[in-house]
């Protein structure tokens, strides 16, 4: 099958050479150094999925009509890159790898003649060098569409990618995007203080903000109406029981998360994107939290502070220390 995907970083990087490995004929999309590498080297594939040389068709722009699109760029870029290759997207079905809560969405007003597909990858995968991605952690994909929505594309989707990586269908995917926007929560500090989820897990300091970030994006979540849909071992009652615990019960849960990455460190996607000097997607992550509580007339002080100290880390390339962290945050 004729694969195309928009954005060969971490994710869609390490999605493209499982789909090359299996014989699949893929074109993606890249700039710069890493495009360059891609064209000369291919998709260095390593970590939970194995080593692979993946060699991919690899252009700035599609260049040629794909059976199935996967958009896999950080959510601040989807619009504009569904719009630079609007010419290969009409009418072919459409896989949204994103963050945030947006993602279905962004990709309908782009392509409103295309079957849109969300998706939601739970492996962590690290794109540092041009041309070498690294899964540092496996864990299936979730794939879903809109509420009103047949799940039809969705089941197309889960054959192709099923037979590649592991690929689970759920009925609830807004309640699964809340699942994993409360997940996400461990990029937030790591882009702030240049350190590992679990170098900050590890800190008392951080993982008590971090906790407190995370039962914001809970409670926020109950006060909408979300039903948190089962990912990663997190689930409703789970996540519900969560945001009513005292705090220095909570942090048990990212500990765990921590725990569960193993023992190489993980930067973090938001933290990742510092390092390579590019705009992060935090807005989407935690900004998505704050956005959600403005809505219906409430605050998430917590997660607004973790937006302002990242673009702040953008703009100057400072990160901060565990303790000047912590100590902002006490004025909460």
């Amino acid at each position: 099958m004729r694969v195309g995907v928009i954005g060969a970083g971490a994710v869609g990087g390490a999605i493209a050479a499982l789909l090359a490995r299996a014989g699949h004929d893929v074109e993606v999309t890249a700039r710069g150094d890493h495009l360059g590498a891609i064209r000369e080297n291919g998709i260095h594939l390593r970590g939970g999925w194995g080593e692979y040389v993946a060699r991919v068709h690899a252009n700035e722009l599609l260049t040629r009509g794909p059976e199935l699109v996967i958009v896999a760029t950080k959510a601040q870029h989807a619009a504009e890159a569904l719009g630079d290759n609007a010419t290969f997207l009409r009418g072919i079905p459409i896989l949204v790898v994103q963050n945030g809560l947006d993602g279905i969405a962004t990709a309908s007003e782009a392509a409103p003649r295309s079957d849109i597909v969300g998706a939601l990858a739970t492996f962590a995968s690290s794109y540092l060098s041009p041309g070498e991605v690294t899964v540092t952690a496996t864990g299936p994909t979730y794939l879903g569409v809109a509420a009103d929505k047949d799940d039809l594309p969705a089941r197309y989707v889960a054959r192709i990618l099923g037979s590649v990586m592991p690929v689970s269908i759920v009925p609830n995917f807004v309640g699964a995007q809340w699942t994993k926007l409360v997940i996400n929560q461990v990029n937030g500090l790591p882009a702030v203080t240049g350190r590992s989820v679990q170098e900050v897990v590890r800190d008392r300091g951080l993982r008590r903000v971090m906790t407190a970030s995370m039962r914001e994006t809970v409670r926020t979540a109950i006060r909408t109406h979300i039903h948190f849909e089962p990912l990663q071992g997190l689930g409703n009652r789970g996540l519900r029981l969560f945001a009513a615990l005292p705090l220095w019960i909570g942090q048990a849960l990212p500990a765990l998360m921590a725990r569960r990455m193993g023992r190489t460190p993980n930067p973090g996607s938001t933290l990742q994107s510092v390092r390579r000097g590019q705009a992060t997607e935090i807005d989407y992550l935690n900004g998505s939290v704050v956005r959600a509580a403005s809505a219906i007339g409430r605050t998430a002080p917590v997660n607004a502070l973790i937006v302002e100290m990242v673009h702040e880390v953008e703009k100057t390339g400072d990160f901060a220390t565990p303790g000047a962290v912590v100590e902002r945050f006490r004025a909460l």
